[in-house]
Order: C-alpha cells, then structure tokens, then sequence
C-alpha cells in the first residue's frame, strides 16, 4: 500500500491533515462493508435490467406511440450511447467529490429519468429521457465499485465484486423475463416505473449506509479539455458503431466517424500529458495487468454481448418461443452467472486472477463454438448445456477483470478505473454487435440467394432480394400474405438454414476472439494497491 492511498481510520479528534473525510465508523449500519455492498448493488440493478429490459417493451411503445422503427432503435441507443461517453468522467467526478454524493445523485436522477419515461406522450420524451437515464446511470456505476473498493479489505474484495458482478449478471439476463411479464400483464410504461421504488429504496439505504471515503490526493481540480477531447471520441467512435449497419462498413460517413474519434484520443492522450491534474493520467497504463485487463475486457464483451445478440433472435424467430419463453431459455446462463460470481471470488482470493480468467475465457471460446453448432431442431437440453457453459465462463472474467483494473490503480483513481472498466464493456458490447452484425449480414447476403435457388423458389429482383435478406438476418422468414403452404414451408426452411449459417459464422469468429482473451488474462496479476481501502470499517 502506497503512503498516497491510504485511508484514515482514526477518530474524529486525530484526524490527520488531508485525510480522507467521513471514515466508516467501528459500528453499526453505517460503512458496514456487506450492508454497503446491498446498497450498491440495488442501485447498480436498475442500471443493468435497464440495457436488456426495455428491449422486450419496444415493440409496445411503438404501437402505442406510433414511432417509426428509428424512433425505436433510439430509445437504446440514446441510452447506451449517453452510458458510454459519460462513464470516465463520471468515475472522476467520483473522485473528486466523493462516490457517495456521486452514487445517491446517480440513483435519484435514474429513478426520476425511469418515471418520466413511463409518464411520457411522445417518442422524443421517451428519448430524451432514455438519455437522461444513461447519464446518471454512468454516475452510479464506477461510484459502485470505488465504494467497495473503499469499504472492503484486499481479502474480501473479490468476494464482493463477485456479488456485484453476480447481480449485473443476473439483472442483465434476467430483463427479458421481467420485461416480458411486465409488458405482457402491465403495460410497456411498468418497465420503466418498476425503477422508481428501486431506486427509493437505493436512495434510502445510501443515506443510512453509505459513507464517503476519499484518498488524501483526491483530485481538486477538472480537466475540462480533456473532458471534451474524450466525451468527443466516445462519441464519434460510438456513433460510428451505431450506424454502420445501416450506413454500411464502406460507406465514408462511417470512416469520418472513425478516424474523427481516433484523430480525437491522440489529442487527448497529447494534452493528457501536459495538464497537471489529467482525467486519466496516461502512467495508469504503464501497469500490463491494468492495460491487459481493460482490453480483456473489451474482448469479453465483444464475444459475450455480440453473441448473445443472435441467440435472442434464434430463439424467438426460428424456435417460436415467446420472449417469455426465450428468457427462460436463457436461465441456464443466469443461473451459472449466479452461481459461479461468487466461486470465482473466493478462486480469484486464493489462486489469483491469472488462471481463474484465462480458464474463463477458454470456457467461452468453446461455449461459443458450441453455439455454431446449433440447427433449427436443435433440443432445449444442447442449448442449455452451451448456455451454463457460457455463463460459467464469464463469472470469473466479470468479477476478475473488474478486481483487475480497480485493484491495479491508486485508490485515488478508483473511480476513474471504474469507469474505464464500464466503458471498456460498453464498446465491446457495441464492437461485437456492430462487428458480428457485419458478418452476419456478409454471411446471408452471400448464401441466400444461392439457397433460395436451390430450393426451387421464383427468383426474386435485386430489391427483393435485398428486402429478403434483411428479415432472414434477423430470423425471419419472408412469406409473403397468401402464398400457398408448400411454398411458405419452403421460403421459411431457407430463411431459417441462412440466419442459422449466418449465426454459426458469428460465433465462431467470437470464439476466435474469446482465444485471443485466452492470452491477454495470461497477462493479469492481483492488483498492487487492492488493500488500499483495507480496514475501513467491520466484517
């Protein structure tokens, strides 16, 4: 433990100067490390559910609101793309001011944005506010984890961040359920206002818990520029990502964007260097495992996450199951994420994280593999085994690489790591859509045409054809109203063997990805200043 991080445990009359301010006292509910971890992870909950949960709720506000299919596509990606900008400099403002205040400010304004949404008349209300929501959730969710970086000794932080990994797990997976019901038996405004009671009850436990704890050389000052520089190349690189399915790969509106956002990091990473009190400052990077784990990150969730993608549109469009259905499906992914969080914790504890992260992602790769296997008949029972065997490989890469990155940096920046940890799996989540989309599109625009003329179908016109295969990158079978059976069984068996080679060829090359995490994890190590936040209150 550097003499830089440490934090203050002596009392209110021997406080030293610049010492962190509110250290958790000896007793009671307040700064108790366990009860902060139930504070945390119910605030953190909210924004988890949220990335998967208003998915199944689309279609309804769409009719109800009578939004084109932009409008819709919007109310995620105005979320995701607002989460993603705002996480770094939202985990500074952690650090300047203390993630407490961070984290309560976080989990009122989530809550407020959510019964807005659900109050909302119009499709540019359920937008605006969607952005709204992705803000604030970026303010709570590297508050979370400097929290329990500060609360938990090095001995117990893998445990907790095994929790906290657990419960975005769990949430995450578990939106599609929740949202089907809802949607089905409520309404689609019941997605949104479920959050409001959450986030009261986030907002009441913060108060009664949570206390602040700041390292001596917290940051005092902002790097406006800086901020700017990087909000922009988020945003560009981003937008970029967003767009490339329906601009196209090769279309120059998409370069622009993308070298707009490179030509933006190097000018960051040049003023980085020159201003005193730098948002990231580049020396965080100099720690391989630091540097290994975020890009261990990025890989995870470009495999997990653009993988993920295609099975929901596998299991809906080509099995027929109900979201309802889909989401139960996918419960033996939960349920191993559920179960294997914690496991990988104590393994992380023991062993460290080299091994444990290197053997999640070798999981991975092969659950992916796995998952190109899958045929239109394929059984409940193979599906399963390759879910749990994803969910298993994923554990102790959620809660490793997240120990990783937090553990690696000053605790000073814990809020800063923080953030870099959710952004890196934010643009891998969005890489590995936008990537594998890509491909997947490629697959299909290469084998339809061919399977329809084998299957002995009219030829289609090029406007047909492209119009086909769009539905059949999604899982749909383009039957047209009043074709005869047999014909319809026939487009249907083509449009689903496409998607399905289609599918296999993204997973694979998401396995292949998965390999490459494989050595990246052999570059990680337990972090150096893990104990900085030690002996800060009782077990």
């Amino acid at each position: 433990m550097t003499s830089q991080t440490t934090i203050d445990t002596t009392g209110p009359g021997d406080k030293a100067s610049g010492a962190p301010s509110d250290p958790a006292p000896s007793g009671g509910l307040r700064g108790h490390p366990w009860f902060t971890l139930i504070t945390v992870a119910v605030g953190v909950m909210m924004v988890a559910l949220d990335g998967t949960i208003v998915a199944i709720a689309n279609p309804a506000i769409q009719k109800d609101l009578g939004a084109s299919f932009a409008d819709v596509q919007w109310i995620t990606n105005g979320y995701f793309l607002a989460l993603a900008v705002s996480l770094i400099t939202a985990g500074k403002l952690g650090d300047r001011f203390g993630h407490r205040q961070t984290f309560l400010i976080g989990v009122t304004g989530f809550a407020a944005a959510s019964g807005a949404i659900g109050l909302s008349h119009s499709i540019a209300a359920v937008v605006t506010f969607r952005v709204f929501q992705g803000v604030f959730g970026a303010l709570l969710m590297p508050a979370a984890l400097g929290l329990l970086r500060a609360t938990f000794p090095a001995e117990k932080l893998n445990m907790a961040i095994g929790i906290w990994g657990m419960v975005i797990g769990a949430s995450t997976a578990g939106g599609p359920i929740l949202g089907g019901v809802l949607v089905e038996h409520v309404n689609w405004q019941s997605v949104f206002f479920i959050n409001v009671p959450v986030g009261v009850l986030a907002l009441v436990l913060g108060l009664l818990i949570l206390t602040d704890h700041r390292a001596e050389n917290a940051p005092r000052s902002f790097d406006v520029l800086g901020i700017v520089l990087l909000s922009g190349a988020m945003f560009c690189l981003v937008w970029a990502l967003i767009k490339a399915p329906s601009w196209g790969w090769g279309d120059g509106r998409t370069w622009t964007f993308i070298a707009a956002s490179l030509l933006g990091f190097a000018l960051f990473a040049f003023w980085e260097t020159k201003v005193r009190e730098p948002l990231i400052p580049l020396g965080l990077f100099r720690s391989v495992p630091l540097s290994a784990g975020v890009v261990l990150m990025v890989l995870m969730a470009i495999a997990f996450m653009g993988g993920l993608f295609f099975v929901t549109f596998y299991l809906q469009n080509v099995h027929g199951m109900s979201p309802i259905d889909a989401g139960l499906h996918l419960l033996p992914l939960t349920g191993m994420m559920i179960v294997g969080s914690p496991l990988a914790g104590a393994m992380i504890t023991k062993f460290g994280p080299r091994i444990p992260l290197a053997g999640g992602m070798l999981a991975t790769a092969i659950a992916m593999y796995g998952m190109s296997t899958l045929k239109a008949g394929t059984g409940s029972l193979t599906m399963s085994i390759w879910f749990a065997l994803l969910g298993l490989g994923l554990a102790p890469v959620m809660v490793g690489a997240t120990e990783v990155i937090v553990g690696n940096a000053p605790l000073e920046l814990s809020g800063v790591a923080g953030g870099l940890q959710q952004a890196a799996m934010q643009i891998g989540g969005s890489l590995g859509t936008a990537v594998l989309g890509a491909v997947m599109a490629s697959k299909v625009d290469h084998d339809l045409a061919g399977n329809w003329k084998d299957a002995g179908l009219p030829p289609l016109s090029q406007a047909q054809l492209d119009q086909a295969s769009e539905a059949v990158q999604v899982g749909v079978a383009p039957v047209p109203k009043g074709t005869p059976e047999a014909f319809a069984a026939k487009i249907t068996s083509v449009a689903h063997d496409t998607f399905i080679s289609g599918m296999s060829l993204a997973s694979l090359v998401a396995a292949g990805v998965a390999a490459v995490a494989v050595l990246v994890a052999l570059l990680t190590k337990r972090g150096q200043n893990a104990d900085a936040g030690a002996g800060v209150g009782h077990i």
